[in-house]
């Protein structure tokens, strides 16, 4: 049996997205995604945050580019890869980043009065044209 990659996060964009394209022309869109977990300890209310580096392609990384500001909060659905490159000084380097398969806007435009929820699309994840890896219905074994 196979085993299961499948992240779900809600959280708040600490910066704008990064927009850049591959050598083939694919769009490619970085998001910084935090998450914060809230908890008392001894009376006291602690809080932690963790980073998250999403990355988004084609069709998807386009409407996110275009639709998300800092301080957006989002809902995003996507799996966790690990990737391994050399630097300049010939020394591995690795990365953890989260790939999208669905971003949903959420909430306001981080308190920001210049876009309404109403005018984003609801699942940009779902656009047409959208060209994901994703698995196909016939590679599912059952």
């Amino acid at each position: 049996m196979s085993g299961i990659n499948k992240v779900i996060l809600v959280g708040r964009l600490g910066k704008d997205p990064e927009m850049r394209h591959t050598q083939n022309g694919t769009s490619v869109c970085q998001l910084n995604v935090a998450t914060s977990e809230n908890w008392v300890k001894d009376g006291q209310k602690q809080e932690r945050t963790e980073w998250h580096r999403i990355v988004c392609w084609s069709k998807l990384a386009e409407i996110c580019n275009e639709y998300l500001k800092k301080g957006r909060q989002v809902y995003v659905e996507g799996r966790i890869q690990t990737r391994a490159w050399d630097d300049k000084e010939g020394n591995k380097r690795y990365t953890t980043e989260i790939v999208a398969s669905t971003v949903q806007f959420l909430g306001t435009s981080g308190g920001r009065s210049d876009a309404s929820s109403d005018d984003l699309p609801v699942d940009p994840g779902a656009a047409e044209g959208d060209t994901q890896d994703t698995a196909q219905d016939d590679d599912i074994p059952f």
